[in-house]
């Protein structure tokens, strides 16, 4: 099968395959404040690490939801490591309450104190990384028409892991069983177990 994204035959095809084809992709739990002191915590699935030395990460908002708007404000977010384990809390985060409603309060999640940004990481969650804003992106399409799309891209400037998961200064990606988001709006999975290959040296 071959189609345009645009003109794809809906009796074959009546859901769009792109996020079943990019998957599976980590979540991004993002917490942010506003000048105000107000929080927010929210999902996003179009997030990934970009450059290593220094760490960047980012993410994309459809829509330019609180998130953005207070990470526009303050220049500071985290991302906290969606698992298994908090699978319900996230989902609940996902929400589309007023702006002012605190999130991680409304799940029942405990906030824990950054070092190097204001906005509070999830305590419960084994990693998080303390991020400072880059820069903030607003995507047009291939004619030139804006998007409601916004790439926020962020350095990280500190990084909580628990230590329950390091085994000789290795950090155990499967034992933390982080989730992710696969093809269509139920769908999800866990990372519980590794295999290992190593780059082709030639």
């Amino acid at each position: 099968m071959f189609y345009e994204p645009e003109k794809r035959d809906r009796t074959l095809l009546p859901h769009d395959p792109f996020k079943a084809i990019i998957a599976p992709r980590p979540i991004g739990w993002i917490t942010s404040m506003n000048a105000k002191g107000e929080v927010n915590l929210a999902p996003y699935s179009f997030f990934n690490g970009i450059f290593s030395k220094p760490n960047m990460v980012m993410f994309s908002s459809e829509g330019h939801k609180d998130s953005v708007a207070f990470i526009e404000e303050t220049g500071e977010f985290v991302c906290n490591l969606a698992t298994y384990d908090l699978r319900e809390q996230m989902n609940d985060t996902s929400a589309p309450v007023v702006r002012g409603v605190n999130e991680m309060e409304r799940a029942g999640l405990a906030p824990s104190p950054c070092r190097m940004v204001k906005p509070p990481r999830v305590a419960a969650s084994p990693c998080a990384l303390e991020c400072k804003m880059l820069k903030i992106v607003k995507m047009d399409a291939l004619d030139g028409s804006p998007l409601d799309c916004h790439v926020v891209f962020g350095q990280v400037v500190g990084v909580h892991i628990d230590d329950r998961f390091l085994k000789d200064g290795i950090l155990d990606t499967a034992a933390m069983r982080p989730i992710a988001r696969c093809g269509y709006a139920d769908q999800y999975s866990v990372v519980d177990q590794m295999f290992s290959m190593f780059r082709p040296t030639k």
